[in-house]
């Protein structure tokens, strides 16, 4: 059985599940799940294409789950609690489960940027959003997002641009 994939051939999943308006500087980017073909199960690699303007997530921090991202073409400005950076093709960069650093990308640039994302998957890890009201409990469903005092968000649906 052949093992290469061709991430041309892949469905992308365009926007986010995030509710308003904390969806809108997401919903242009477009993800590629690359490890879910290959049949991985103990960690997610996905493509990630930002146009201009466009975030990776919200900033974010995971309680048990180590994310890594390498840019393969363009610029992102990586935002964290320290500030920002700029990352070029060839940069990568590391959160560890339970640093407490929220961080996402955001593609300042006129011209898209291309990235390579890995994260663990590990039952129970709750995902913060410092800065705003939103949290996504351990157990969730993928679109299950809470305020930070549990109420659940209403009409969770994919927005896209």
């Amino acid at each position: 059985m052949a093992k290469r994939i061709d991430p041309a051939t892949l469905e992308s999943a365009v926007g986010t599940m995030y509710p308003p308006p904390y969806d809108e500087p997401c919903r242009a980017r477009e993800r590629t799940r690359l490890g879910d073909p290959a049949g991985l199960t103990q960690f997610g690699v996905n493509l990630l294409r930002l146009p201009p303007g466009a975030w990776s997530s919200q900033r974010h921090w995971h309680t048990g789950e180590d994310e890594f991202v390498y840019v393969l073409s363009g610029e992102v400005v990586l935002v964290t609690d320290e500030g920002e950076e700029v990352l070029h093709a060839g940069d990568a960069a590391g959160f560890p489960a339970n640093e407490g650093n929220g961080h996402c990308l955001q593609n300042r640039s006129n011209k898209d940027a291309q990235l390579l994302e890995v994260g663990t998957r590990q039952k129970g890890s709750v995902c913060y959003y410092p800065g705003i009201d939103m949290i996504a409990p351990a157990g969730g469903k993928p679109a299950a997002y809470t305020h930070r005092d549990g109420t659940p968000y209403e009409n969770i649906r994919r927005r896209g641009p």
